[in-house]
């Protein structure tokens, strides 16, 4: 078989497969050790997407050529202080961050931090020092899976496939799929997560259970860990928690003597001290002895990039928090791969600034974004394009290879910078070629192996439920398995419990100190009576969350809500 006939999926999620092209067909690589042969829906979903072909200005349709004229016109007639850089996840192989040079080279603001994961990497750092998974075999030979808050078989469909046949058990405030295929789901309430990992220590030290090796060899602080452990004693923790001492000791029974992997999902973090929530989970893995074992440990979104040198390196000479970004200060936004009006946090905000601006959307497809777009110029396809990409996931890396020819309407994010370099006279990139080549060839080790772990000495988090009125409704948000985020086939009803009062079908405007919008609702047993799920991708969802960002990592909050609904 020809190596120049596979592709990296560049989808935003943790498989990050690879498929193989042949006879204009597409089927999974047996080669790649996580795809293992099989296609995911999302892939199928990204072949079907109705790639853009033509640039716009004005909404009318424009050469290329012309297109990048008006761009390097209007760069050069406006303050780079006053132009701004957005770049999404629509894409996620290396090369897509060939653009960022040049807009750091120019003088724009950048964005930091994340709508994703930011907050938990922060508090996975701040306790071992870097965020990286353990190999993904470790998670193969493990006997008991956790999946916390990660609906671990839609998320990762190709890394479930592979343990599928193992016990698992769900901590979520919902009954995902996952859920439903779990020997024990704990479902608890919102916002709780670190507590239960506080009652899961005290029941470890009561009953002289905790991993005092790696404790003694590899760790600080925990004694003051322990302190905080032992404020409330366990009924209290059930109580706040939402579950049952029945749930607790079940918890025990399943995991004792056994090889334990758990599976950390983003939803736990999405809160202002979501650091110190994802944190105190870890100092429990660590507590239990997880780490440093020969199988399991602890998987979250890795920086995929750890150990790898950057050759695209941005230095901005400024940069804004990525959820507080207010598009309305800026005379030119250039956007990237990205669709804030659904993704970003408090809507309203984005479109209204988004009005104010000149807008250039930068993507492969129109969205509900591109709509403000004053210039629109089509990025090439990812599969008419070289490209890598690196995984955070698991370790593995993939090379995607232009395995269709590339329209010439369209233009490649390395072509785009190269353009933009030589009209502004920067420094020329180096070679794409030499780019690829250089993540290709760079053996980066395992370094998942914690030799200096800190367990969380304080805590301070304000807990919603002391907030919560009887009528008020926890917001959860969550990922289904037929979109991808804001790409693909939305879902934009509001699922409730059928105790809620509301009936299937019913209209009703949901609101927060935020903002307000309306919804169709739709009811489910899989959510706890006490809170609303709205999935990823709702184009309304987000009118109801702050655009504030979290105490550590300038990350979004999407959850740090508390919502009344009424009929419309």
């Amino acid at each position: 078989m020809s190596l120049n006939n596979k592709v990296a999926c560049p989808l935003d999620c943790f498989d990050a497969c690879e498929a193989v092209y042949e006879n204009s067909n597409f089927r999974g690589s047996k080669e790649h050790k996580v795809t293992n042969g099989k296609m995911c829906v999302n892939f199928a979903n990204l072949l079907k997407e109705d790639f853009l072909v033509n640039p716009y200005f004005k909404n009318e349709k424009i050469s290329l050529n012309k297109s990048l004229e008006i761009l390097v016109e209007k760069l050069k007639s406006t303050n780079p202080k006053k132009t701004l850089y957005y770049k999404g996840a629509g894409n996620l192989g290396i090369m897509q961050s060939a653009p960022k040079t040049f807009f750091a080279k120019y003088g724009s603001v950048l964005t930091q931090g994340s709508l994703c994961d930011g907050a938990g990497d922060v508090g996975l750092t701040l306790g071992r020092g870097r965020n990286v998974n353990p190999p993904i075999q470790k998670l193969i030979d493990s006997d008991v899976i956790i999946c916390w808050g990660r609906n671990f078989s839609v998320t990762s469909p190709h890394m479930y496939n592979l343990v599928k046949d193992k016990t698992f058990i769900t901590i979520d405030p919902l009954r995902t799929s996952i859920a439903k295929k779990s020997e024990l789901h704990i479902q608890l309430n919102p916002k709780t997560d670190y507590e239960l990992a506080l009652l899961f220590s005290k029941y470890l030290s009561e009953n002289n259970l905790e991993d005092k090796e790696f404790i003694e060899k590899y760790s600080s602080g925990v004694k003051e860990f322990l302190n905080i452990v032992n404020k409330k004693d366990i009924k209290s923790y059930l109580q706040t928690i939402g579950i049952t001492n029945l749930e607790l000791e079940k918890f025990f029974e399943i995991i004792k003597n056994k090889k334990v992997s758990i599976m950390v999902g983003i939803g736990i973090q999405k809160y202002f001290e979501g650091s110190q929530i994802i944190r105190t989970i870890d100092s429990f893995a660590a507590y239990l002895g997880v780490h440093n074992k020969d199988a399991g440990g602890l998987w979250y979104l890795a920086d995929s990039a750890y150990g790898y040198d950057k050759p695209l390196k941005a230095s901005p000479l400024k940069k804004v928090d990525l959820p507080e970004v207010d598009f309305g200060e800026y005379e030119l936004v250039f956007i990237q791969g990205a669709n804030p009006v659904v993704s970003a946090p408090n809507t309203k905000r984005v479109v209204d600034g988004l009005k104010k601006s000149f807008v250039v959307f930068y993507g492969t497809v129109l969205n509900d974004t591109s709509i403000y777009a004053d210039l629109i110029i089509p990025s090439s396809d990812f599969l008419s394009k070289k490209d890598l990409r690196l995984s955070y996931g698991h370790e593995l890396k993939t090379f995607s290879n232009a395995v269709k020819t590339k329209n010439e309407n369209t233009i490649t994010e390395y072509e785009l910078t190269s353009y933009l370099n030589d009209a502004f006279s920067f420094e020329k990139l180096d070679k794409e070629e030499s780019i690829l080549d250089y993540y290709i060839n760079h053996k980066v080790k395992d370094s998942s192996f914690i030799d200096n772990f800190k367990f969380i000495e304080d805590i301070k988090i304000k807990n919603l439920y002391e907030d919560k009125k009887s009528s008020q409704f926890y917001l959860v948000m969550a990922k289904r398995k037929q979109n991808l985020n804001s790409q693909f086939k939305s879902d934009d009803k509001l699922y409730l419990h059928p105790n809620s009062g509301f009936k299937e079908g019913s209209f009703v405007k949901v609101s927060s100190p935020y903002g307000e919008a309306n919804f169709i609702v739709a009811l489910s047993e899989d959510i706890k009576d006490n809170s609303c799920l709205a999935y990823a991708g709702n184009k309304k969802a987000n009118y109801l969350n702050t655009y504030k960002s979290d105490e550590f990592s300038s990350s979004a909050i999407f959850q740090e809500v508390l919502v009344n609904i009424e009929l419309s």
